[in-house]
């Protein structure tokens, strides 16, 4: 009897590392994304301060687009478009360019670990202005 309650217990204690370390392991790779969206936004706004001149935007963000170094690593995908991001489907890295003189782009991050809802993968985006970058968590 105290050897089925034995097996039991650490069964249990098993089940519940196993549900840390995932949750964990959810929640780094989420931090990730959103460093290297932080980092990539700050390219972007570089890019959108710079004269036309100097290759630059010229205060509009208009032909920034994503070196293939940019697109993805160990981390996740990544890709820059200046459609609002929505939902949790996964979104693979690009470096397609901003095709119009627009004021406010996304920069969209797909991770490597299986998100909040259970199914699809970590998903972030940060939208970028001429002075703000704000992240938001889709996933």
């Amino acid at each position: 009897m105290l050897v089925v309650l034995g097996v039991f217990v650490v069964g249990i204690a098993v089940a519940i590392a196993l549900t840390m370390f995932k949750s964990g392991s959810q929640s780094s790779n989420r931090d990730q994304i959103v460093n290297d969206l932080n980092n990539i936004g700050a390219k972007a706004l570089e890019y959108y301060r710079k004269p036309q001149a100097l290759a630059g935007g010229g205060y509009t963000f208009m032909g920034f687009g994503l070196l293939s170094s940019d697109t993805g690593n160990a981390n996740g995908s990544y890709l820059a478009t200046e459609t609002l991001p929505a939902g949790a489907a996964y979104v693979p890295g690009g470096t397609s360019s901003i095709p119009s003189p627009v004021q406010v782009m996304y920069i969209v991050g797909c991770g490597r670990q299986v998100g909040n809802d259970g199914v699809n993968m970590v998903k972030v985006f940060i939208r970028v202005t001429g002075d703000s970058a704000i992240t938001t968590v889709l996933n």
